[in-house]
């Protein structure tokens, strides 16, 4: 018995460790009709109750992001017990809706799931998985490299990626900068990937964890590439 409770302990300061900061929600915002651009968001609760909202405008075959496409704000009022911070996304994008009106962003062209890691899944570093509406083939790696620890903590990673297309042709791609050390964050994951509406561009949702003063915070940004397919 004395076992079993030490272990409960253990798991309980475990959980304490990981979460103690604060976890964002992703939002996937849509797609110009032509999937040059894409729009996304993220939105939440920060450790002082403070509701906030990110926005990016994406440049999909750059992989980059658009002039002024990048919009954050974290709010002064205090989140009531079970607001989840939506409301600051709401109060966010109102700004941004000339920069989403310029790049034709159609908020119903949100592509199609390719891969969704499921919550409590155990991430795996090489995907290998098939899209059954085309039959191609997709196997991606996470290369992350992690330099310093606590708050001196920075990490790089990037993604190689081979398609076997249904048309007989392999195709391969390294997405992402490898070179790039990111300040405060621990580790990655990729937690979707998505298919642009124009059947030939990808965006990997990466979750990244980042590390303050009040603990782990998870965090998302996204990386695209156009293939040719």
């Amino acid at each position: 018995m004395t076992k079993r409770w030490a272990l409960l302990g253990a798991l309980m300061l475990f959980s304490h460790v990981v979460f103690a900061g604060d976890v964002a929600n992703f939002i996937n915002l849509g797609f110009s009709p032509d999937a040059k651009y894409f729009l996304f968001g993220e939105y939440g609760v920060n450790d002082n109750s403070n509701p906030y909202a990110d926005i990016f405008g994406v440049n999909v075959s750059r992989n980059t992001f658009v002039p002024d496409g990048v919009e954050s704000k974290t709010y002064s009022s205090e989140a009531g017990v079970g607001q989840d911070g939506m409301g600051a996304l709401f109060t966010l994008f109102a700004d941004y809706v000339p920069i989403s009106k310029r790049y034709k962003i159609d908020h119903m062209l949100s592509g199609r799931d390719l891969y969704l890691l499921v919550n409590g899944e155990q991430p795996k570093p090489r995907l290998d998985f098939r899209d059954f509406v085309s039959n191609d083939q997709y196997i991606v790696t996470l290369n992350q490299f992690t330099y310093g620890s606590g708050q001196s903590v920075s990490s790089s990673f990037s993604i190689d990626l081979t398609i076997h297309s249904s048309k007989g042709t392999n195709l391969h791609y390294t997405v992402g900068l490898p070179n790039y050390h990111r300040p405060g964050v621990e580790n990655y994951r990729i937690r979707k990937i998505i298919l642009a509406p124009d059947k030939r561009s990808l965006v990997f949702i990466i979750e990244k964890h980042v590390r303050d003063k009040s603990g782990i915070n998870v965090r998302f940004m996204v990386e695209t590439v156009r293939t040719d397919l």
